[in-house]
């Protein structure tokens, strides 16, 4: 048997549940600091793609629906300062957790977005 080819290659796009695609837009780039790659609308509503730093992933916020639960989604973002980006979100009024500091592990600590979507910021 021989191997598989690749068929997977990487990640492109992670999608975040919202209620408010345009409360959501205005927390990922007034907040966080997001660039909209994309914002247009489709037959089903509204495409929005951002990038966090490089678009080599974009996040993208789809409106919602009954069955979608929101809440714990654990996507890692990076930071160069977790203790700076830490200040900087709890300034701005975002729920954040403690920064979570162990022993060989690279400082991190966890963010809700306003629809309570669970985050976490890592240094690399």
């Amino acid at each position: 048997m021989s191997a598989p080819a690749k068929v997977i290659t990487g990640i492109r796009t992670v999608s975040v549940p919202v209620n408010d695609q345009d409360q959501a837009l205005r927390f990922f780039v007034d907040t966080l600091g997001f660039t909209v790659v994309r914002d247009m609308p489709i037959p089903t509503g509204r495409w929005i793609e951002l990038a966090p730093g490089s678009d080599d992933v974009v996040v993208t916020l789809d409106q919602a629906t009954g069955d979608v639960t929101r809440g714990s989604i654990i996507i890692r973002f990076t930071t160069d300062d977790a203790a700076a980006a830490h200040a900087a979100l709890t300034d701005a009024g975002v729920d954040t957790d403690d920064i979570i500091a162990w022993p060989g592990v690279p400082p991190m600590f966890a963010f809700r977005d306003p629809d309570g979507n669970t985050f976490s910021i890592t240094e690399p």
